[in-house]
């Protein structure tokens, strides 16, 4: 939609209020709300008292700042640079951000060809810690190259760290990834990440809140967290401190209702220690995209079984393998000895040592029955995984 076909002039009110209000101001999103973003707009160009649930102060910032908003200024910005906005009720509009209720975006300023909506659909957060150890980059990059390869959506902040090896990961796999930024999409923040955030920008789409050349801030990238997190199915934290911002995805993930997983670290890593304490509660642990796909996807895709390595001795009868194991490991034993370290008979442990010599476990000495130097081995390993 443009300015020309905006009749009720409600994509220029959402366009201006991207500009005067903060993104997730529940306070506002309120007044839209109940009065509508045309009427909230006109309030705070000057025509009507000041509305309640604010300070004095707060309004007369909010005063200022309407005071220099131009969205006709802001719409040809965007359309220079290749830039739509969106509004709720648009086509492309992804209906699970309605679940943030009165946080939910006034609008979001798209950068990219495909169309949110339906990318938004099958899309999965990976999220995590900016000063990532080497162990976490790589789990990031795996994790998005195995969700694209499954044809689901990488979504993460385009930050360092975690985030740049999510998008990095899906993208070298040749699948889609979306780049959810605290400032207008016409910016690349961290400008280290200026050449990541144009490529997903010409292969994915870059989204925000905040109208063309706004600047981030501390307060923008953590309400930034609420939109990754209502945007996908699930969120999962690769690698998170107690403190990380990832944290807040999480959370805000599981209050509306989403899947949230982790990937877990060495118990020893402060870059780990918010990923567990996530996992002691409802988060779920997974350890590559199969995992993950499990649990967000559809009924029937499931992760394969884990299993360890099959040895030869796995594929004996069980009888058969009663009887090798009551062998002992250093010195023959006659067939009674092995019948009772069986629970068998001693016919039925004599049938299964001829069945098992020519299979090449055990060997004849005499009287006796002696494991060979294969069987030993096999007997050695079948131990250690018990």
């Amino acid at each position: 939609m443009t300015a020309g076909d905006d009749p009720d002039g409600e994509l220029l009110a959402r366009v201006f209020l991207s500009r005067v209000l903060e993104p997730g101001d529940e306070v506002g999103g309120r007044w839209v709300r109940e009065m509508g973003a045309v009427e909230v707009a006109r309030v705070l160009r000057g025509g009507g008292p000041q509305l309640v649930g604010i300070t004095d102060k707060r309004w007369a910032g909010l005063l200022d700042r309407a005071q220099e908003a131009e969205p006709e200024r802001d719409l040809a910005a965007a359309r220079d640079a290749g830039i739509r906005f969106l509004t709720p009720g648009d086509g492309e509009w992804p209906g699970q951000l309605d679940d943030l209720g009165d946080a939910r975006p006034v609008g979001l300023w798209v950068r990219g060809l495909p169309s949110l909506r339906m990318w938004a659909l099958r899309s999965v957060a990976l999220v995590g810690a900016r000063a990532c150890t080497e162990y976490g980059a790589h789990m990031a990059a795996t994790l998005g190259a195995g969700l694209a390869e499954r044809g689901w959506v990488v979504v993460s902040g385009g930050a360092y760290g975690v985030d740049g090896a999510a998008h990095r990961g899906a993208l070298g796999a040749g699948g889609a990834t979306v780049a959810v930024l605290a400032c207008g999409v016409d910016r690349s923040y961290p400008r280290g990440h200026t050449e990541l955030i144009n490529r997903i920008a010409e292969q994915g789409l870059v989204v925000g809140e905040l109208p063309p050349g706004d600047h981030p801030t501390p307060s923008r990238f953590i309400v930034r967290n609420r939109v990754i997190a209502a945007l996908t199915r699930g969120t999962v934290v690769v690698e998170a401190a107690y403190r990380s911002g990832s944290l807040v995805t999480a959370r805000a993930a599981q209050r509306l209702g989403r899947h949230t997983m982790g990937v877990p670290g060495p118990a020893t890593s402060g870059l780990s220690a918010g990923v567990h304490e996530l996992l002691r509660g409802e988060a779920v642990l997974v350890t590559d995209a199969a995992e993950v796909v499990e649990l967000v996807g559809d009924m029937g895709e499931l992760a394969p079984d884990r299993r360890g390595p099959v040895l030869p001795r796995d594929l004996l009868e069980p009888a058969a393998r009663r009887v090798l194991a009551a062998l002992p490991g250093r010195r023959a034993a006659r067939a009674g000895e092995i019948a009772r370290g069986a629970q068998t008979t001693p016919d039925d442990a004599v049938a299964r040592l001829y069945e098992l010599r020519s299979l090449g476990y055990v060997e004849r000495h005499g009287d006796g029955w002696k494991l060979t130097r294969q069987a030993m081995i096999s007997v050695r390993e079948g131990r250690g995984r018990c």
